[in-house]
């Protein structure tokens, strides 16, 4: 039986989460339909536009992004010591630029109000600002209006969405910087383009655009986490090392994907493999689609016994098979699995 979604975020442990949404009807969302030869490709604007503007509103930071045909996913960073700091005002104005919201929020807002607050008004106040560093609470907001439009646009009605989201807790560096490598790859691993770079919708494409200098502050892409690049002063606002390195670890895996028979793997390793301790071979699993991994969580063997407790079980499923992106001299890699 699945576990609530409540029962699989533990900020203790992790900020950072994998998650997935898949489309139902008729296994698309934004690309060709096989039955109308109709194309919704333009469905994808709807879903990055409404990303952007939940990541301005929310305490949670995008790390990758990639909207596919027929379903899209997410790496996020919840940003709890953010949201706590936030005056009352700024939670309203932040809740306010996804809803329409009470008279009585647009009266704090206008009037600036600065002195205390009804406790009943206070208490109103704190369950939006839980409400903002909620991964449900971003999901819905992100995935009602997405159906609303589509069943509108196509004249039906019932569901759009497969189900709720599906969650995976990320545990450490190495497996937070290996799903985004899953998830900015997703467009070569399904055919879409042939290599990160050329793939549209995809936070991939914002930094390699960004690394040329070619995405300025007009873009209206959503707004993506930026790596730390050596400045350890930044690293709880930023993700771990230098940029640079990711984008040679995408180079690096998605050649694997356009040479499916290889059975060698690249002599210019991306240093920051072997700085997180990740095995190249499970590296390779993992990002082209070849093994799967654990649903609920993805680290080292060791970070899991502290999320289960955390989560309140006595282990979390999957933690072996998500220990073989990890290892401590990698035994190299067949591809044909011999």
């Amino acid at each position: 039986m699945g576990q609530p979604r409540r029962n699989q975020i533990a900020l203790d442990v992790t900020p950072y989460y994998h998650l997935v949404s898949r489309c139902v009807r008729r296994q698309f969302l934004c690309g060709d339909d096989p039955l109308t030869g109709k194309d919704y490709s333009y469905r994808r604007e709807w879903i990055r536009r409404r990303l952007g503007r939940l990541v301005d509103a929310f305490a949670v930071d995008l790390c990758a992004y990639a909207v596919m045909s027929n379903h899209y996913h997410l790496v996020v960073r919840i940003d709890e010591s953010a949201a706590r700091s936030w005056s009352p005002a700024e939670v309203l104005r932040r809740w306010l630029s996804v809803f329409k919201g009470p008279a009585w929020m647009h009266e704090i807002i206008n009037a600036d109000h600065s002195t205390a607050f009804h406790p009943g008004v206070h208490r109103m106040i704190e369950a939006y600002r839980s409400r903002l560093m909620s991964l449900s609470w971003f999901m819905r907001c992100l995935n009602e209006p997405i159906a609303r439009r589509a069943n509108r646009e196509d004249g039906v009605t019932g569901h759009f969405w497969q189900g709720r989201y599906r969650c995976q807790a990320l545990a450490d560096e190495g497996a937070v910087l290996a799903a985004m490598a899953y998830v900015d790859l997703n467009p070569v691993r399904a055919g879409m383009a042939d290599r990160p770079e050329a793939a549209s919708e995809c936070s991939a494409l914002q930094r390699f655009s960004a690394a040329r200098s070619r995405l300025g502050p007009e873009s209206k892409n959503p707004a993506i986490m930026s790596f730390d690049n050596g400045d350890r002063d930044a690293v709880d606002d930023k993700l771990p090392g230098p940029e640079l390195e990711y984008l040679q670890l995408l180079d690096w895996t998605g050649r694997f994907m356009s040479r499916p028979d290889s059975a060698v793997i690249a002599a210019d390793l991306p240093p920051i493999v072997a700085r997180l301790g990740l095995a190249a071979s499970g590296v390779i699993e993992f990002v082209t689609g070849r093994r799967r991994y654990s649903q609920s969580m993805l680290g080292r063997p060791d970070h899991s016994a502290g999320l289960a407790r955390q989560l309140g079980r006595h282990y979390v499923r999957g933690y072996r098979s998500a220990a073989r992106l990890f290892t401590a001299a990698d035994r190299g890699f067949n591809p044909t699995g011999g």
